[in-house]
This record gives C-alpha cells, structure tokens and sequence, in this order.
C-alpha cells in the first residue's frame, strides 16, 4: 500500500525560489517577487474605479506615508509599515470580513510568512504591539481614503467602519491607481531608500 503523495505546499516565484508557505525560510524570501507579488494583487477585490487595480503594493507606499506623517519614526520602524502587508505577495488580499470567518489558519500562516519576511532584511521577526497599534492607525486612514475615493463607500459609510482621518486630506496621498509595473518601482526604490537611512544610523 503506497503512501498518499503529500500535497505541495510550496511556491515557485519569479526568482527561481521555492517559498514553503507552511515553514516558509528567510531564505526564500526576496525583494523582488514581493514587489512583483504586491504591484498584481488588488485591494478591494479589486472592486475600485479607475483604469488600474488599486494594488497592495501602492496601498503600502500610502500606508508607509502616513505612517511617517504621524510618527517621528526610526527607517526600521518605516520598513516595517512598508511590509505591513508583505505576506499578501504569497496568500493574496483577503477583505476583512471574509478574514474573520476563515479564522485562525489564516492568521498562523500570515504570522510565519510575515516572521519569515522581516528576519530576511534584519527585522524583528513581529512590531511590538505599540508599533503595530501606529501601523495599524496609518492603514485605517489609507482605508478611509481608498473606501471613498475608489471603492464607492460614502464618507458616512467609511466613517463608520474606519473612523474620520484628522490632519490629513486625500490630496496629500498617492490614491490614483498606478500601472502594476510603476507601483512596482515605486515599491522597490522606497525600500531602497529605507535602507539607505537605515545604513546611516546604524
């Protein structure tokens, strides 16, 4: 009696990596296929105007922004807005409601990718909690704007579910839908320039 073949729980990415999405290594995790990985998944379901997906990738530049508008923050704290969203290029965007029903499984594999992720450019495997609390305040506010802006919500609507954004308008932010290749780009040469502070104050 054979052994039934072990189901493939791994990831081929651009690179050339295998990610494990169950044990994923630091190893595995490059740059590049996040930046390529985030540029093509859509926020909303994709349910926003505009002639371009609205994509992770640029809703974590907006997030990184507003983050450093409100905090006097060090780059590695930047780095890890920057990445707030990083597993999402291996698990894809999953809308909060639909989050809450899938459960735990979910959140054990977002915690281990995102563990994975930050060990492989020298972070904290996970932000304390008041880091994380600061984050997550920078992605209520870019979620205010992306609900009315792009994805239809009335301001009465968004205010209900993600409060009323103080100190910081819609034309302050980079809220146009960009081509998947310039959000890319745009990722990638703000993780260089983190890094570049990084260097400085090490």
């Amino acid at each position: 009696m054979t052994t039934p073949k072990a189901p493939r729980a791994w990831q081929r990415m651009l690179s050339g990596r295998r990610l494990d999405l169950l044990d994923p290594s630091p190893l595995d995790v490059e740059l590049i296929d996040i930046a390529h990985g985030l540029a093509r998944v859509a926020r909303w379901n994709g349910q926003t105007s505009g002639d371009h997906a609205f994509s992770v990738a640029q809703h974590s530049l907006v997030v990184e922004d507003i983050f450093r508008r409100f905090n006097d923050a060090r780059p590695q704290e930047c780095l890890m807005a920057l990445l707030h969203d990083a597993p999402e290029y291996v698990i894809g965007d999953m809308i909060s409601p639909f989050k809450s029903v899938v459960g735990g499984g979910y959140k054990t594999v977002e915690k281990r990718l995102e563990a994975a992720v930050h060990l492989r450019f020298g972070l904290p495997p996970h932000p304390s909690r008041d880091l994380k609390d600061r984050i997550k305040k920078a992605d209520t506010i870019a979620a205010y704007f992306e609900a009315t802006v792009l994805a239809g919500f009335t301001p009465a609507e968004a205010q209900k579910f993600f409060g009323q954004p103080r100190g910081i308008s819609k034309d302050m932010l980079m809220i146009e839908p960009l081509p998947a290749i310039e959000a890319q780009r745009l990722f990638c040469e703000r993780f260089a320039a983190i890094e570049v502070e990084r260097e400085m104050v090490s």
